[in-house]
């Protein structure tokens, strides 16, 4: 069994710097082999955004080097001496590579590469330089793909990756409670209880919604986030992800493959518009209005003790235990299919599909219940869903007034419920279950977020843009519990002020992605409060949030001083593809806010960390650049799609962000698995290390292998701060 889904960030503590930023430039011993290496945006630099940095990584000592950059004409367009040494990335305590600045300038609308003349020559890849509507219009509609293809149920959209719809009989779906977990996360219902124990609710219409990742589970918790940034794209930047976005962009300069040209069923445009909708379509779904209660995911992963190769394990089948039961379940983390298997699964040696004692939870997927009808819920899932619902009312207030209202009337019920007992940071545990963690999925260590006010702050602040967006009370829905905005805004503030004193003074960081979403919330805060005119009497003030919000950019920032790629996170604590697509959104922001062009070159050079300007050379969003995951884990891309995008072959996922470096990676396989790379060779492993001096505790990897979930698995969450990355890059300024 591979646990395909657990991919989790790691909060961390700021820590004094000064030392290691000198470590960084005290040069330690090369690499045995000589060798040298170009990183650069793969995907391109915005003209006019000068000077442009790429860098160089060599094992031997290249200060007095010299480089070209060449056009496609095969012309040099700019010659300079290598520049500023910048750090070093150590491989191990023998092999390190010194990291170098490429600083320079050439025209737009061209092609380049950079060759490198010293002690060992190097040569980059192709990159364009270009204005920012050729470079990233055709990579937004990359992202845009992704999404649609990772739709589940009877409206998916047919495209080269997909023929059939998945998972129908999530129309009618089984309710269950929460089951309980032992210390290696085994389902541990213990005979004659059921493997899952009846919610004894009726059965509810489950389908549609997104995968989570390279499996099939369903969950509110990363849908909810996704859905929320998703429509705060729409809205902020509507001729990039809404109606007004261009159609059929091309493909970007120097692409290997492009998902607007992949044949039937491509987007014709960014226009997330209808995939929004679908998002919020499944919410829901996942929220009974009349009685009021909460299901927060469809489908288990988790093996059986009894039941299963849990511990004590079957007797029975494959299970190859001592337990007597009829019983040998298996789970969705058991297979490797296309969904459109899962209706009608058959195992081999089965009596029958579906069968009732190995695969039957296959076929009849459960869904949890979060609690009884009217109970609090996670605050967490409360914000986040409040704000989904608040932003579906702003986007379709006029033309779409039902729906509007109905999503008011959910954002407001949701967020009344929201249980704001539990402490921030709250509880987390590594495995089993836990009674007093935030509700995230089952397991919780799946997705241990444990975080809770910005999720509320960013709520609130929907809730109020939507309020404030009726015009008058006379305009909104009966029945409402508040009318007033100033209600939601009130709130907001005081949320806010309780995370900057509970989680950010405490000394916890973190930048903007599932498990954190003040690097968003803070900047909704902001023009909330511009818009009111910046109310007195607040937990905060315009001024004071703003002030946070720089604060927490700037955190960032010091971190990228310590780092030897200039890179606002630790490459190893994981989540980096989110984290720097994340931190780019907020240096844009920032920017938005100060108008100092400093921002706007960090969240240029954080974009690139991802792209290419890194130790690996490598992007870590497929379809991306011309170096990107080969060896996604996830089943349709790796049932269906090409192994060898990098070479040409399509269809790939286009637009998905996989995890990127880690600090490990994941190996095992399941039954129906496409080895990819088929000869196992790890083409990355000779550049996995650590900023500075080695440090084996530091190590970041990363592993292009589809049996390694933790580098090389794609996810909605994953993904989402890259559209927002795209959208910021091309419009400069939200137009909300």
């Amino acid at each position: 069994m591979v646990p395909s889904s657990s991919h989790l960030s790691i909060r961390f503590r700021l820590v004094p710097i000064a030392g290691a930023l000198l470590a960084l430039l005290v040069y330690t011993r090369p690499a045995r082999a000589q060798s040298a290496y170009v990183r650069v945006s793969q995907v391109g630099y915005e003209s006019c955004q000068t000077p442009f940095r790429a860098y160089l990584m060599s094992t031997v000592e290249e200060s007095r080097a010299s480089f070209e950059v060449v056009n496609s004409k095969g012309a040099t367009a700019y010659s300079g001496h290598v520049g500023a040494l910048l750090g070093t990335w150590s491989h191990s305590p023998e092999a390190t590579y010194a990291v170098y600045a490429l600083d320079f300038i050439v025209p737009g609308g061209d092609l380049y590469t950079i060759s490198v003349s010293g002690p060992v020559a190097a040569v980059s890849p192709r990159f364009a330089v270009d204005s920012p509507d050729t470079l990233y219009s055709g990579l937004l509609l990359n992202t845009l793909f992704f999404y649609e293809t990772e739709r589940d149920g009877a409206n998916f959209i047919p495209n080269a990756l997909r023929t059939a719809p998945g998972h129908l009989k999530d129309a009618n779906a089984r309710l269950y409670t929460t089951p309980p977990l032992d210390s290696n996360d085994f389902i541990d219902n213990v005979p004659p209880t059921p493997p899952l124990v009846s919610a004894k609710l009726p059965n509810i219409d489950a389908s549609g919604g997104w995968w989570d990742a390279g499996d099939y589970m369903k969950y509110v918790e990363t849908t909810s986030y996704t859905t929320a940034l998703m429509q705060i794209g729409i809205r902020d930047f509507p001729n990039q992800m809404g109606a007004y976005a261009q159609m059929n962009p091309p493909a970007p300069p120097g692409s290997v493959s492009y998902a607007g040209s992949s044949g039937p069923g491509a987007p014709a445009s960014s226009d997330f518009t209808g995939e929004a909708r679908f998002g919020v379509n499944w919410l829901m779904k996942m929220w009974n209005e009349k009685t009021r209660t909460l299901y927060y995911q469809v489908d288990n992963s988790q093996d059986w003790d009894y039941y299963g190769e849990g511990d004590p394990s079957s007797a029975t089948g494959n299970c190859g235990g001592t337990y007597a039961t009829p019983y040998c379940l298996i789970t969705q983390y058991d297979i490797w299919t296309l969904p459109q298997a899962a209706d009608n699964f058959d195992q081999p040696g089965d009596p029958r599909p579906c069968d009732t004692y190995t695969a039957f939870f296959i076929c009849y997927r459960a869904v949890y219940v979060a609690g009884p009808a009217g109970s609090p819920i996670s605050p967490n899932l409360a914000g986040r869903l409040a704000a989904d619902f608040a932003l579906c009312y702003q986007l379709n207030r006029a033309a779409d007034p039902s729906l509007a209202n109905q999503c008011l009337n959910d954002a407001e019920d949701i967020f009344s419920l929201a249980d704001t007992s539990y402490p921030d940071p709250a509880p987390t545990v590594g495995s089993g279950t836990c009674g007093n963690c935030l509700l995230t999925i089952t397991p919780f260590d799946g997705y241990p977020e444990n975080v809770w006010e910005d999720d509320m702050e960013l709520g609130a602040t929907e809730l109020y843009f939507a309020l404030q967006s009726a015009g008058g009370g006379g305009n909104l829905p009966a029945g409402l519990p508040h009318t007033n905005p100033m209600d939601y805004l009130q709130q907001a503030a005081q949320f806010a002020r309780n995370y900057i004193a509970n989680i950010y003074d405490a000394g916890y960081t973190d930048t903007l992605n599932l498990y954190d979403v003040s690097g968003l919330a803070h900047f909704e805060l902001y023009r909330a409060l511009e818009m009111a005119g910046d109310p007195s009497g607040l937990a905060v003030s315009q001024s004071s949030i703003r002030k946070q919000f720089l604060r927490q950019v700037g955190d960032a920032i010091t971190q990228a001083g310590a780092d030897a790629w200039g890179f606002g996170y630790q490459w190893s604590y994981g989540d980096t593809t989110s984290h720097g697509a994340g931190l780019s959104v907020m240096a844009s922001e920032a920017n938005s806010v100060t108008q100092s062009n400093s921002y706007d070159t960090y969240s240029q050079r954080w974009l690139a960390n991802i792209l290419g300007a890194n130790a690996w050379g490598s992007s870590f969003i497929v379809g991306d650049g011309s170096t990107f995951p080969n060896c996604i884990q996830h089943q349709v891309a790796n049932l269906a799609g090409a192994l060898d995008g990098t070479s040409g072959g399509a269809p790939v996922l286009w637009g998905a962000a996989i995890e990127g470096p880690a600090g490990y990676a994941t190996s095992g396989v399941v039954d129906g698995m496409i080895l990819c790379p088929a000869t196992g060779v790890d083409a990355f492993k000779k550049f996995n290390g650590n900023d500075g001096a080695f440090d084996a505790s530091q190590v970041a990897v990363y592993r292009d292998n589809m049996q390694s979930f933790s580098t090389s698995e794609p996810a909605i969450d994953l993904t989402a701060t890259s559209f927002l990355m795209w959208s910021w890059r091309l419009a400069q300024h939200p137009s909300f």
